[in-house]
């Protein structure tokens, strides 16, 4: 039977705290951290609950003895024998060979780093007990560096667990510690009984049996359960962890239902019948898509409540959200109040303002432009604009959410790709309104189309509005995988295209040389392009260049001046050129799933046939990896970019679509959105009742799971 483990160092500091405080003494000094309480911290591991939350990676079985003459090469084995030989060979360099002979065969130890403990346990005569992966060698059958010790001991009655450490943290600590906060951790059930048996796939063990089960498995377990996470052990942890996370969203989205807007009804007196929404329809030299419509009108019902909009607008690439966000911001400013719309680089901030401009200053909209690379005297000037009110749309990067911006009546924060920023950044925007305690109306967009799992788990504090329709008149886009040795084709493929009247971008992954990453870079590929292209303008963007340089190339190719656009991603999003028709990507193997997808839409925006090449090198590989060519097959089987989400979550996980949401913290840790669908259900319809019935359960069962990373959501 498992003993109570001792109390741990922290423990029994904070007990001598309270006993010598009850007698009137001073507390006894604290001491100083441990590098492996420094790791332990590193890891996260702070609580006990922490401890005991932190499960295995995969385990040994230690339980059980072998005879060699019954193991297969390749297996992992314990065997116990006699040590019959130890020698030193000085070859290529000092290694220790040891022969251990179990009375059925002899097997050969071989390690390249030793110490004198080694050869001293490992002496001849001495019975050891041995566990390694068995494979066939040049002195017969051996182990290289296998674990060792002298025999003798009962045998465990369970698998050894093997926990994610880092450096500084050895796993017997690493053992000890998970073993100690186990045993203090407060484990008692959260969710009552009645709710775990509510729709529940499977019958779920208790929590404490469910931890206890997964650091300590029974040798008779399937390790397929284990790996895989279909254990019932696993299925109880999963459970628990969606709950909680489908617990604090709905929490997040209580709170922000007590939150107070301005409703932005209608127009102030304006000296006409018709609303700006109506003068920028009218305007616009396009019809609105059935889905622009949509979207449209479930924005302006929430525009028109006192409960603060808090809506992602998701589409794909080229989908049209720009014009939405416009019509709403017009509702906005009709209303008498300012809007904010914030993009994470200068480049898109740019296109927006480009757009915006053409479609609302014939409307008697002021608009102000903020960027980190504007002159102080425009500066100024911007700022007094949005101040004193003059201002009704600012458009900009970071630079609006800085502290000498000051607005006079904020009502609407838009973000775009909001993937890209952090949650302080999102906070700040908001936090930008100051009139009467009101919270501003928040508008998100992506263009990474979110999948359905993930918009039921990671964004379900939201409301969510989906652009499915793309404008009349785009074009599909062709997808070719292409090896690098094939590039001279490619060149000929644009000097095809250019004798059209086309133009092209050509995408590289790094701007300069890098020692660690053989990769084409931007300012060679611009060079190589340049001398192959003699009589064609080719011109260079990237992220390091001075502003006025990187406008002036863009206007350069948006004008039709430039024929070719060496770039790096900076061009992902934003940039809106109907006459470009053919995209290469240098090292498309290097790119995520949806950055590819992200590139690709910046083509095909006109009537032209378009075509998007995928330039890939194996480098010093036979072939491509197994995750690249799941990219690239995606990207040539489909263009719709909800299916490319799709698979994007299976390839990657859903890190990539959250992006700054959760700050690198990742909410789910067990739990699997693909597979776990049906659980994800249950954690939905048990979430409401949860906080209705039992709101002191609800509030520790997050506590417990979460701890602070449930602040994340109040962005």
């Amino acid at each position: 039977m498992m003993q109570p483990a001792a109390p741990a160092p922290e423990q029994a500091l904070k007990t001598a705290a309270l006993a010598a405080a009850a007698a009137g003494k001073p507390a006894p000094k604290t001491q100083a951290k441990s590098p492996a309480q420094k790791a332990l911290e590193k890891l996260g591991l702070r609580r006990d609950i922490d401890l005991a939350l932190h499960l295995p990676l995969r385990y040994e079985d230690e339980t059980r003895i072998v005879r060699l003459v019954d193991a297969r090469d390749g297996e992992v084995v314990q065997f116990e024998g006699e040590v019959v030989h130890s020698e030193i060979l000085i070859r290529s360099r000092r290694q220790l060979l040891v022969t251990v002979d179990d009375g059925s065969d002899t097997c050969v130890l071989r390690f390249l780093n030793f110490y004198p403990s080694h050869q001293k346990t490992l002496s001849v005569g001495a019975r050891v007990r041995v566990r390694g992966e068995l494979r066939g060698g040049f002195l017969g059958r051996e182990m290289m560096h296998p674990h060792f010790k002298l025999a003798g001991g009962e045998l465990p009655g369970a698998l050894t667990p093997v926990y994610p450490t880092s450096a500084g943290l050895p796993q017997v600590y690493l053992r000890k510690a998970v073993l100690s906060g186990l045993a203090r951790a407060d484990l008692s059930e959260t969710i009552p009984a009645p709710f775990l048996s509510q729709n529940m796939p499977q019958r779920l063990s208790s929590l404490r049996e469910a931890l206890q089960f997964l650091h300590h498995p029974t040798p008779d377990v399937a390790l397929q359960t284990l790996e895989d996470r279909s254990h019932p052990a696993w299925q109880r942890l999963k459970a628990e962890e969606l709950l909680a996370q489908q617990i604090s969203q709905l929490q997040a989205r209580r709170v922000r239902a007590a939150m107070r807007a301005p409703a932005l009804n209608g127009p102030v007196m304006r000296g006409t019948h018709c609303t700006l929404q109506d003068q920028l329809l009218e305007r616009l030299p396009f019809r609105l898509t059935n889905a622009q419509q949509r979207v449209g009108l479930e924005i302006e019902v929430d525009l028109k409540k006192r409960i603060p909009m808090h809506r992602l607008l998701q589409g794909d690439v080229g989908s049209g959200k720009t014009v939405v966000a416009a019509l709403a911001a017009a509702r906005c400013i009709d209303a008498g109040w300012q809007c904010a719309l914030m993009a994470p680089t200068e480049i898109l901030a740019e296109q927006h303002f480009s757009k915006l401009i053409s479609w609302l200053e014939p409307l008697g909209i002021t608009i102000a432009r903020l960027s980190g690379s504007q002159k102080p005297k425009e500066r100024r000037q911007m700022l007094a604009l949005i101040e004193s009110g003059a201002a009704g749309l600012v458009v900009g990067t970071h630079a609006v959410i800085q502290d000498k911006v000051v607005f006079k009546n904020l009502a609407l924060a838009i973000i775009d790709e909001q993937h890209r920023f952090g949650v302080a950044q999102r906070l700040a925007l908001r936090s930008k309104m100051t009139e009467g305690g009101q919270e501003p109306h928040l508008l998100m967009m992506t263009a990474t189309p979110i999948p359905r799992t993930l918009a039921m788990s990671y964004y379900a504090d939201l409301d969510v509005s989906t652009l499915d329709e793309l404008p009349p008149g785009r074009t599909p886009i062709v997808t070719k995988v292409v090896n690098d040795a094939r590039r001279d084709e490619v060149v000929a493929r644009i000097q095809a295209q250019i004798a059209e009247g086309r133009q092209i971008y050509w995408v590289c992954p790094l701007i300069e040389e890098s020692e660690s990453m053989d990769l084409v870079n931007a300012t060679q590929t611009h060079a190589a392009l340049s001398e192959a292209l003699p009589d064609v303008l080719v011109g260079l963007l990237h992220s390091r260049m001075p502003v006025a340089e990187k406008k002036a190339v863009m206007s350069l190719f948006t004008e039709g001046v430039m024929a070719v656009l060496v770039s790096t991603t900076v061009i992902e999003v934003g940039v809106d050129v109907p006459n470009a028709s053919l995209m290469v990507i240098e090292h498309a193997e290097r790119f995520g799933l949806s950055q590819l997808h992200q590139l690709r839409g910046r083509v095909g925006r006109g009537a032209a046939a378009s075509a998007c090449v995928l330039l890939y090198s194996t480098g010093d590989a036979p072939r491509l990896g197994e995750v690249a060519r799941a990219r690239l097959k995606a990207m040539v089987e489909t263009g719709d970019g909800f299916e490319i989400a799709r698979r994007d979550l299976e390839i990657r996980g859903p890190g990539e679509f959250l992006g700054a949401r959760q700050s690198g913290a990742a909410m789910l840790r067990f739990a699997d959105l693909e597979t776990d669908a049906a659980l994800l259900a249950w954690a939905r319809e048990v979430a409401p009742l949860m906080l209705n019935q039992h709101p002191e359960l609800a509030e520790r069962h997050v506590l417990r799971w979460l701890g602070g990373k449930a602040d994340y959501l109040k962005a």
